[in-house]
């Protein structure tokens, strides 16, 4: 365990209990937050439309309501708004209502900014804008609406991107027979396009912040193991009941304090190696165990003199204390192999290194005259592999030399080594 928690600290996974480490490698489900953890969590507009094409108005109430709130949404609107210098209104009766919008008063009117269910709340009628919130929703973007008392005035399409690596995190965590899902607080059609772009199924989408904590509890009352990954002050409820708290190294203090492990990187790769990394040390600690195990079974009975009897055979106290001492080293000397453990990304680049000089390889076969002995297929092979950056075997029956070669290496050079070497190239392939 020891071994197993520097090498993820050194690797930024950092365990904050060897139980977390241990109860990791028997996951069953992990359930990902969207905003922040699969996506960058620095969501921008994308589009924006105004009813009657009042765009100033829009851009004012807008602002001046978002500004007042620290959510990503409302920052990305406000940095919008921003961008037309646009006047900034004073709002009075400010309320940020969890997990649907703001609003507040500017003037003598009542202003609100959120999504449907909040529109639906007030009792507004949104079918002016069903297409393009059809639209935006299927395309992975938030809609966000906004409103007077008496109607909707306009919306804005928030788009966050989502992480590079979170498309490979996700097939990995499946290729280790892992149930991945996503929570969120988007509608169902955003949540699923973006789930649908990482390859994620199951989907819970219009979760309202204080609920995502009986949504963890809901899947480990049908008997499922539960990690939960996620970076908000929303999601700590959720990090603290799951059976693993995962906390983006990236997010607020208040979620870092109620995970179990903290992924220093704002990376999802991390969670697969971290899981990998329990399993890899839960499996040294039974062939830790094995070894121990064994040593006494066999030397105990030996120290005892249960075989002298027979054998005339016992073992003296000096043998028993080395071999005592080599059961301890051996033990470490397992647990140390942990130090060669790789994360997930680490992994991913080695292999996309070996492909790439995979593909820098060149392959050829080289047909030889003169070529009587394996004195004479000896002379060819050692004088090709004389060539910096060649490899070359020969078969005197075919009387052809197997080359394979850097792509910096000409059919002339390997001919003329050949040639040096006293014998004839007929062709090369």
């Amino acid at each position: 365990i020891m071994v197993g928690t520097g090498r993820g600290a050194a690797n930024g996974i950092l365990i904050k209990s060897g139980e977390a480490l241990q109860t990791l490698q028997g996951i069953e489900t992990v359930v990902l937050d969207k905003t922040g953890t699969i996506t960058e969590g620095k969501p921008s507009v994308t589009d924006m439309r105004a009813a009657n094409r009042d765009t100033e108005l829009l851009l004012k109430i807008a602002y001046s309501l978002e500004k007042q709130s620290e959510h990503p949404l409302s920052v990305a609107i406000a940095d919008y708004a921003n961008r037309f210098d646009t006047e900034l209104m004073e709002v009075t009766e400010f309320e940020a209502l969890h997990g649907k919008g703001v609003k507040g008063s500017v003037g003598d009117e009542m202003y609100y900014a959120g999504n449907l269910k909040l529109m639906q709340d007030v009792g507004l009628d949104t079918s002016l804008f069903a297409p393009e919130l059809e639209a935006f929703a299927s395309e992975g973007k938030t809609p966000i609406l906004v409103a007077d008392s008496k109607s909707v005035i306009g919306l804005f399409a928030v788009a966050d991107k989502v992480k590079p690596s979170s498309q490979d995190a996700v097939r990995r965590l499946k290729d280790m027979n892992i149930n991945v899902m996503m929570l969120t607080g988007d509608n169902q059609k955003t949540a699923a396009a973006v789930a649908g772009s990482i390859g994620i199924t199951q989907v819970m989408a219009e979760v309202l912040p204080e609920d995502k904590e009986s949504k963890i509890r809901a899947i480990q009352e049908n008997g499922t193991k539960t990690a939960m990954v996620g970076d908000g002050i929303n999601d700590a409820p959720a990090l603290a009941r799951a059976d693993v708290g995962i906390a983006i190294g990236a997010g607020t203090d208040v979620a870092i304090d109620s995970a179990d492990i903290v992924l220093v990187r704002n990376d999802l790769m991390d969670v697969a190696s971290a899981v990998r990394l329990s399993k890899k040390v839960l499996l040294n600690i039974k062939e830790n165990l094995f070894w121990a195990f064994i040593y006494n079974v066999i030397g105990i009975p030996i120290a005892a003199g249960v075989f002298y009897p027979l054998f005339h055979f016992k073992l003296s106290p000096m043998f028993a204390a080395a071999a005592m001492s080599l059961s301890s080293v051996c033990v470490v000397l397992n647990a140390l192999r942990l130090r060669n453990f790789k994360p997930e990304k680490a992994q991913l680049e080695d292999k996309k290194e070996d492909k790439k000089e995979e593909r820098s390889k060149v392959k050829m076969e080289v047909k030889i005259e003169g070529m009587s002995c394996s004195h004479c297929s000896g002379r060819v092979e050692q004088a090709l592999n004389a060539i910096d950056g060649v490899s070359a075997k020969v078969d005197l029956e075919k009387k052809t030399a197997y080359v394979t070669s850097s792509e910096n290496i000409t059919e002339e050079q390997i001919k003329a080594a050949v040639e040096d070497a006293g014998y004839t190239v007929v062709s090369v392939k």
